[in-house]
């Protein structure tokens, strides 16, 4: 599938749309922050398994893995294709966004072997188990602890929260403090845990929509192999950087971002169409999506090249949920108290705010970019040592 130049394009997208007018009818409706239930996380599991084994998903990963060995061209291609026809893309967002590039950048041979393709395929589902009630934004403060064994093996204690998806997923990906001797991001170290294990138990946290998109989990004497870990013992912090900068990527390249013409049709099938208040407000935020557009396309390729998504990458999840609420907000004062019960509108206005902490709050993005960036001083430090 590899291709270079407008021409070669066109014939992938038009392979591409013969391929989903032969398969549209197996994939769900595109949504923004989609319900999570059971028979509907069936049915996406399915589709994604169909875009991996059509060459649709993963499509910048290495052959080797499943992947197709494609552009970052034809990524954007086939995410445009789907947002046309308003079908969705992947399910398993995180594995094949953070968790899978993550493993690929530091993995070793036979964990790239054991887990990127069936992550591919949506066959093994994943969550992220990072935060905690005690770190946050400050993820270095991790007090969850993983102790290391006579036989190698390690045990894991400790409670994560804020887990979405873990209810779905066959395996997490833990950052847990392995020497507590040692400044705080230099004592971590990153697992995968099946989610099945012995000690492990998840519990659902409601949201205001109903749904419950987000769990708390607790790991009680937790055994993992010694092959579980990714990289080396107090690497973890490396590695968490490498996955928060991919995620941070994700979440602003269009899982959260509302489609413009949806809100352009919102604001065009309104009473206040012509009002010069509303179409100002409707320039800013249709100027904020397309920025968001083309900026996550360029690092697309920059991840394509080997590059692995530097603090900058906050940008975009910083602007993709403020013009989401943005739009979110101008379709209902158009529509009126009635969107707040839409399907569309009514529970991205409930969810979206939720997403304002994934990935890292805005505040904590801002002062990244602010000190890495642009070279700022830096916010006042709580000392380094782990407590």
């Amino acid at each position: 599938m590899s291709s270079s130049g407008p021409e070669n394009l066109d014939a992938f997208r038009a392979q591409l749309r013969d391929w989903l007018d032969a398969n549209a009818e197996h994939a769900p409706r595109r949504q923004v922050l989609a319900p999570q239930d059971d028979a509907a996380v069936g049915r996406w599991r399915g589709w994604q398994a169909r875009l991996a084994d059509a060459g649709y998903a993963g499509i910048t990963w290495p052959g080797a893995y499943g992947g197709s060995d494609g552009t970052p061209a034809q990524r954007v291609a086939v995410e445009q294709e789907l947002t046309a026809r308003g079908l969705s893309g992947v399910f398993d967002f995180i594995g094949i966004e953070m968790v899978g590039p993550t493993i690929l950048v530091h993995g070793t041979e036979e964990q790239r072997d054991r887990y990127v393709h069936p992550l591919l395929r949506g066959d093994e589902t994943w969550c992220q188990l990072l935060s905690e009630p005690g770190a946050g934004s400050d993820l270095a403060a991790v007090q969850s602890r993983a102790r290391l064994q006579d036989d190698g093996s390690w045990v894991v204690n400790g409670q994560k929260v804020w887990t979405s998806f873990a209810q779905h997923a066959a395996f997490g990906i833990l950052l847990a403090r392995t020497d507590t001797e040692v400044a705080k991001h230099k004592g971590l170290s990153m697992f995968v845990v099946p989610m099945d294990a012995e000690g492990v138990t998840i519990r659902p946290l409601r949201q205001i929509t109903g749904d419950a998109e987000f769990n708390e989990v607790f790991l009680d004497d937790v055994r993992l192999a010694r092959d579980s870990i990714i990289g080396a013992p107090g690497e973890g912090w490396r590695v968490a950087l490498t996955m928060l900068g991919f995620e941070r990527v994700g979440v602003g390249s269009g899982l959260h971002a509302t489609p413009l013409d949806r809100l352009v049709a919102a604001v065009h099938a309104s009473e206040d169409r012509d009002d010069a208040g509303v179409r100002v407000r409707l320039g800013q935020v249709a100027s904020e999506l397309l920025a968001l557009r083309h900026t996550s396309e360029r690092v697309v390729e920059e991840i394509a090249e080997g590059h692995v998504p530097g603090p900058e990458a906050g940008l975009i999840k910083i602007t993709s949920v403020t013009a989401s609420l943005a739009a979110c907000r101008l379709a209902v004062d158009v529509a009126g108290p009635e969107a707040l019960v839409d399907d569309e509108w009514g529970h991205q206005v409930s969810a979206l705010p939720g997403v304002r902490s994934a990935g890292g709050t805005e505040e904590i993005l801002r002062n990244l970019i602010g000190e890495r960036v642009l070279g700022l001083p830096p916010e006042p430090r709580v000392p380094t040592k782990a407590a």
